[in-house]
């Protein structure tokens, strides 16, 4: 079987103004894209970008400024994320990313609730995302749970491995909320990248690849992608690969060794 490859759009093909990046990743050869925020974007402009090039959007973030472990936040939080499956909706991808924190510039934790319990957040974000779970099923836009690094790029961060967030998605038990697995992020935070994959097969939605460390393409780090995909493969999965990643030189260079991997 051959795997979804899709590209995401901010870290690659920077080389490119925005809208061109959609015909450039459907010229090498990517299935979808995808891309961070939402709300810098002229929305008609990036679903006639994807249209022309005629490739799928698979989508982006759906927080910002808002976290699932505030209980304080949860009104605003539901309705920014609210508005983010109607963009969703309006430009044709197919799901929103979801986090524990709100993140700032750079992808800095806004707050490390250092004063909230472990208890308290775990269980704010545990409402929240039933909440979640039945915007994404009434919508059809699916959301995937992402957990993030806290060596690296996201210190602070509450949601930071993958037992947590697939027992939290099974629990829930609905087929529109899945988690986004970040083979990186997770290299840095857990390793055993496969034997996760495996274990909690059924909760995986969407996948994020990029070698660690250095968060560039696979080959420049201590990650053996090309086995990688032959576990994904083996196990069936139909969803989609994001190579979420900063080129090291250049997009072509990149790509090039992205697509030795499937």
């Amino acid at each position: 079987m051959e795997l979804l490859k899709c590209a995401c759009i901010e870290p690659m093909y920077s080389e490119l103004p925005f809208l061109d990046r959609f015909q450039a990743a459907k010229d090498d050869g990517f299935d979808y894209v995808e891309f961070w925020s939402w709300t810098d974007k002229d929305l008609d402009a990036v679903k006639a970008a994807a249209g022309k090039a005629g490739i799928r959007i698979s989508g982006f973030n759906g927080d910002a400024d808002y976290s699932l472990i505030d209980p304080t936040h949860k009104q605003k939080y539901l309705d920014f994320l609210r508005q983010s499956v109607a963009a969703a909706q309006k430009i044709g991808a197919e799901s929103v990313t979801i986090h524990s924190n709100a993140l700032g510039d750079g992808g800095i934790v806004v707050n490390h609730y250092d004063e909230l319990s472990d208890t308290v957040k775990l269980c704010s974000m545990y409402d929240m995302l039933l909440d979640c779970a039945k915007i994404a099923e009434e919508s059809g836009i699916s959301m995937n749970l992402e957990a993030l690094n806290i060596t690296t790029d996201h210190v602070g961060n509450f949601l930071k491995n993958t037992q947590m967030a697939a027992e939290m998605i099974r629990l829930i038990g609905s087929p529109k909320l899945k988690i986004l697995y970040d083979a990186y992020h997770m290299q840095l935070n857990e390793g055993k990248i496969c034997d996760t994959i495996t274990e909690y097969f059924d909760t995986i939605g969407h996948i994020h690849i990029a070698d660690a460390p250095g968060r560039h393409e696979p080959g420049t780090g201590e990650i053996n992608y090309k086995h990688v995909m032959d576990v994904l493969k083996k196990l069936g999965y139909t969803g989609r690969v994001g190579c979420e990643l900063f080129p090291e030189t250049d997009t072509p260079t990149a790509v090039k060794a992205i697509m030795q991997i499937f």
